[in-house]
Parts: structure tokens; sequence; C-alpha cells
């Protein structure tokens, strides 16, 4: 059986609202601080984010339950923040339909915000602004989400296609030797 979560007894119940309510208030702070960290902007993630609330709130009904709802979510993160860096002029901030969400929404961002700015660590957050957004991806979900392989594949892969695991964790390991290598440009390592 699938874990959803807070937001089990919500979808079993066939109520949408109130298993949104459940994953953001869950999940809504780590998936603000993930695209803080791939957008490398406040402002931008917040945008993002309310793009993600709404793309939640759409496509609870569509859920087809087959991985966790936190891995679901994450899908959904990086499928908006990719739209965003893909066209950065697009007009955006389409407002939820309901006030409850867009309130619950708000709360998440600035309290998230705040604690990230204040926990923010200087030296690991100039060497992750130098990384694409995919390998921000990689490594946010595997060491900072933990999510397994099979998670991560599912939140990288586009719409009806698979990403092979095994490269999956090649490319991870080269990330790995990168950030390294970085860090001892940066410093960090000797």
């Amino acid at each position: 059986m699938t874990d959803h979560g807070r937001a089990a007894p919500f979808l079993e119940a066939g109520d949408h609202r109130g298993a949104a309510e459940a994953v953001l208030r869950e999940y809504g702070p780590q998936l603000l601080g993930y695209l803080s960290s791939i957008l490398r902007n406040d402002a931008d993630a917040a945008e993002v984010f309310s793009q993600f609330t709404e793309d939640l709130w759409r496509g609870l009904p569509g859920f087809r339950r087959e991985c966790p709802v936190r891995v679901w979510a994450y899908r959904l993160a990086w499928h908006a923040a990719a739209r965003h860096l893909r066209d950065p002029y697009r007009g955006r901030g389409r407002r939820l339909e309901t006030h409850e969400l867009s309130r619950i929404a708000d709360e998440v961002r600035s309290s998230a915000l705040l604690g990230r700015r204040e926990a923010r660590q200087r030296g690991i957050d100039r060497l992750r602004a130098r990384l694409q957004p995919d390998e921000q991806t990689l490594l946010v979900l595997r060491l900072d989400r933990g999510l397994s392989w099979r998670e991560v594949a599912t939140v990288l892969a586009d719409e009806g296609d698979a990403v092979d695991e095994p490269a999956l964790r090649k490319r991870f390991e080269r990330l790995k030797e990168k950030l390294a290598r970085m860090a001892r440009e940066e410093g960090l390592l000797e």
C-alpha cells in the first residue's frame, strides 16, 4: 500500500479540498524550500509555489495514487519550475479559486521563506547556485528529501516517459564529483 501521509483519509473519501490542504500543510514547506534551491530566488520560488498549488488543486481529481502523494507533489513542483524556467516572462499569478487554499499557501510561503533565510549556509548555497536546476533537483530529492531512486525517476520523468534509474545513479555520481571539485576550488574542502 502506498503511503499518502495526512492526505490519505481525504483521498479515500474523495475530499480533494481536504487532501489539498493536507498536502500543503505536510509537504508545503519542504516543497517551497526545494523550489527556492533550484530557482535561486525566493520571489520566483513563491510564484512557482503558487503555480504548484494551483496544479495540485486541479490535478488531485486525476491523481491515480500510483506513487506516494509526496512524490507526486514533487513532480508537480518540478514541472511548475521547469515551465517557469522555460518561459520566465509569461503571465503568472492566477489565484486559486478557493480563498482558504490561497491563505494556506501564503502561510507556508511566508513561514518557510523566513525560516530558510535564517538557516541558510552561505558556502553550500554558493555551490548549489552554480548547479543547473536539474542537478539541484537531483541533489535535493535524493539527499535532502531522501527519495528513493525510483521516486526521483518518477519526479524527473516527462509525461509518458520513464527515466532510467541506473543512468540517474550515474548522473548523481558525476554530480557528487563535480560538487567535490567545486568545493575544493572554493576552499570548502581540502
